[in-house]
């Protein structure tokens, strides 16, 4: 899938939407969450299309419970089939955005990870800088990578930490695109300013141009 990236973290409430936000802006890409577990709240889908003003796809499941997906659907009746979730036909680049991280049940049988690897689009692991990012990088890079997955590279999120940015990388043998700092104001400005300054677009496009 030559024009979709893929965008999963390390844990969940990292700020991998503000990323995706970023990264579907900075690209002029439109943006899919397959699987919303949550709806009181401002969903990631209408964060993302009102930090970067561009097109969103519908969730293929929108489920009420912020929960896992396999647990959210089953507290509906629902099971989430995967077959239900092919990486839509989209004008110009496509980012996808996971929940939480690449181990996260769809259902009893799937994780996220086996649909990235059916997906065969590049991944973006995104990692906050906080304590015990290494070993939680790590295991992702290594989920992914053992399943098969391409990494385009992993984005950082939060304080500078250079020598665990690096220690991550070179164990991990990911490229670092970049890191993005926590932004007070947020907006979608802001947002922009930041991701020209510090995320490694280049590196990014040069994946999808393959």
């Amino acid at each position: 899938m030559g024009n979709s990236v893929v965008v999963t973290g390390t844990d969940t409430g990292i700020g991998k939407t503000i990323f995706s936000a970023g990264l579907v802006q900075a690209l002029g890409a439109t943006y899919w969450k397959p699987v919303q577990a949550g709806l009181e709240e401002e969903t990631d889908s209408e964060v993302v299309a009102r930090l970067s003003g561009r097109p969103t796809l519908a969730e293929t499941y929108r489920l009420k419970m912020p929960a896992s997906p396999h647990l959210a659907a089953e507290a509906e009746n629902i099971e989430i089939a995967t077959k239900d979730l092919a990486i839509p036909t989209v004008d110009g680049t496509l980012i996808i955005e996971g929940a939480g991280g690449p181990m996260v049940p769809l259902n009893r049988k799937r994780l996220y990870l086996d649909l990235f690897a059916q997906w065969n689009a590049p991944v973006i692991l995104c990692a906050r800088t906080q304590l015990g990012t290494i070993n939680h990088s790590l295991m992702s890079i290594a989920a992914l990578k053992n399943a098969g997955c391409q990494m385009n590279g992993i984005a950082f999120i939060g304080e500078p930490e250079p020598e665990v940015e690096q220690t991550i990388c070179d164990f991990g043998n990911v490229e670092n695109l970049g890191r993005l700092p926590k932004l007070d104001p947020l907006n979608s400005d802001s947002l922009a300013n930041a991701f020209a300054q510090n995320i490694n677009l280049d590196s990014i496009r040069e994946v999808l141009n393959k």
